[in-house]
């Protein structure tokens, strides 16, 4: 799977856990020495990054002699490296989102055709259910039977009932796995008779229904960077990788149920920070403007480093990215946040409507307007800074009251008023909620460092 959050052997694991660092060790270098034993002197380069990877885990897995490979592609499908394997036991696509489009293309049809080309013949497809599938169709008729999926996961009307729905790659999962024989936890498969779309006959999958076993599996999993909160003393951080639309209004949802919804400090304030970073060709205007409802004190942004200095982070150095261009994404991401808050203020702030009984309204003798008064506990402002990586932005955010993070050193003090005057709020505040979102390598970044034993 990819990618990893701290260590590159999270991308390799049996039996659900990574590989160790000796056998990382000895299977890089026979691959490594394999490939520039035998590689083609017309064509001398080595395979990219994520090539590379993938044929190791392959080598891997064979020489482990594992009985069951579970592979996830990259980028798309079709053209992916991971679509070499000619007879999969099951192919399955989770739910479809725009993401990599200068790669996949702009649009749903365009991405489920890259998705779809790792439908192969005689391995039954998994997609999502109902309208969410449709736009797969198309490519799953190039290799294999189309099927309209039947929704599994639903608050009533199946043994996998939830208190709250399940998300598409759960279903996804479980459906895969239903696909292999297993003496206990596996779902149920049931014929059902066929649908009508556009006017002619689709078959449906066979209805799904999950099992007791893999509810349970379900509500106990453990993803990291996904939904997960890390409660430091004074100081909560809520990581959730999310970098797509779809994504980040699930993360919103998440987030305001989980520390919105606390219970507010009776004997101190609270403040709410927002750390963000967006990279490739990702609408980092659109992402922003769905986190405006958590109505954050203060929006911090860096680049995917955990360190100013790379030595000792090669697991995640990126090398087709500088700094400098990195520091620059994290500026325009910073502008763009401000911009978002005055034009927020300014459609909310003033309107020329009459002031009613109970209404929100008030005069305002200066400008000899209405004044609407923002329903949110607090008004929006624009406090936002920039730091040149993960360990000083945290440094900030945490102001010495995270065991995890070391105090800002009085020296390396931030000359800007936002910093000043946020320092201060900072260390007084009873409750410090962070928000950490936009790119998975941020969230494994501040993993990295807020829990040192994923490093070991």
């Amino acid at each position: 799977s990819s990618p990893h959050l701290v260590q590159v052997r999270e991308r390799i694991r049996i039996n659900g856990q990574p590989i160790s660092k000796e056998q990382f060790n000895k299977y890089f270098w026979l691959v490594y020495n394999r490939l520039q034993e035998t590689k083609d002197a017309a064509r001398a380069s080595m395979p990219a990054y994520f090539r590379f990877l993938t044929i190791m885990a392959f080598h891997v897995f064979l020489r482990e002699q594992v009985d069951l490979a579970v592979v996830e592609v990259g980028i798309g499908g079709a053209y992916d490296c991971t679509n070499i394997i000619r007879q999969p036991v099951v192919c399955g696509v989770s739910s479809l989102g725009i993401d990599h489009t200068s790669i996949l293309g702009d649009t749903l049809e365009k991405i489920a055709w890259q998705k779809g080309g790792i439908f192969k013949v005689a391995a039954p497809p998994v997609a999502p259910p109902a309208r969410a599938s449709a736009p797969l169709r198309a490519p799953c008729s190039r290799a294999c039977p189309w099927q309209r999926g039947v929704p599994a996961f639903t608050r009533r009307g199946c043994r996998g009932e939830t208190s709250s729905p399940v998300p598409n790659n759960g279903e996804c999962g479980c459906r895969v796995s239903a696909r292999f024989p297993s003496p206990a936890g596996s779902g149920e498969l049931m014929d059902l008779p066929t649908s009508v779309e556009a006017g002619r006959t689709v078959p449906l999958a066979p209805a799904f229904c999950p099992s007791v076993a893999m509810v349970q599996g379900l509500r106990e999993a453990e993803w990291l960077g996904r939904t997960q909160v890390l409660p430091h003393g004074p100081v909560t951080w809520y990581l959730d990788g999310a970098h797509t639309t779809s994504s980040v209004q699930a993360c919103v949802r998440w987030f305001r149920q989980a520390a919105l919804n606390e219970d507010k400090p009776q004997d101190g304030s609270e403040v709410r920070v927002l750390l963000f970073n967006a990279t490739g060709d990702r609408d980092t205007a659109a992402l922003l403007k769905l986190l405006l409802p958590c109505q954050f004190d203060y929006a911090v942004f860096c680049p995917n480093f955990a360190e100013v200095s790379v030595v000792g982070n090669a697991d995640q150095q990126n090398f087709n990215v500088t700094l400098e261009n990195a520091l620059t994404r994290c500026l325009e991401n910073q502008k763009t946040w401000t911009q978002l808050l005055e034009e927020k203020v300014g459609q909310e702030l003033w309107l020329a409507a009459p002031l009613g009984v109970g209404s929100p309204l008030k005069p305002d003798p200066v400008r000899g307007a209405l004044l609407l008064v923002p329903s949110a506990e607090r008004p929006l402002n624009s406090n936002s800074l920039v730091f040149p990586c993960i360990s000083h932005a945290l440094q900030w955010i945490a102001q010495g009251r995270d065991p995890c993070v070391p105090a800002p050193a009085a020296k390396a003090a931030h000359p800007h008023p936002v910093a000043s005057s946020g320092a201060v709020l900072l260390q007084e505040a009873t409750a410090i909620r962070v928000l950490v979102t936009g790119s998975l390598h941020l969230v494994g970044g501040v993993l990295k460092l807020l829990d040192p034993v994923l490093s070991q």
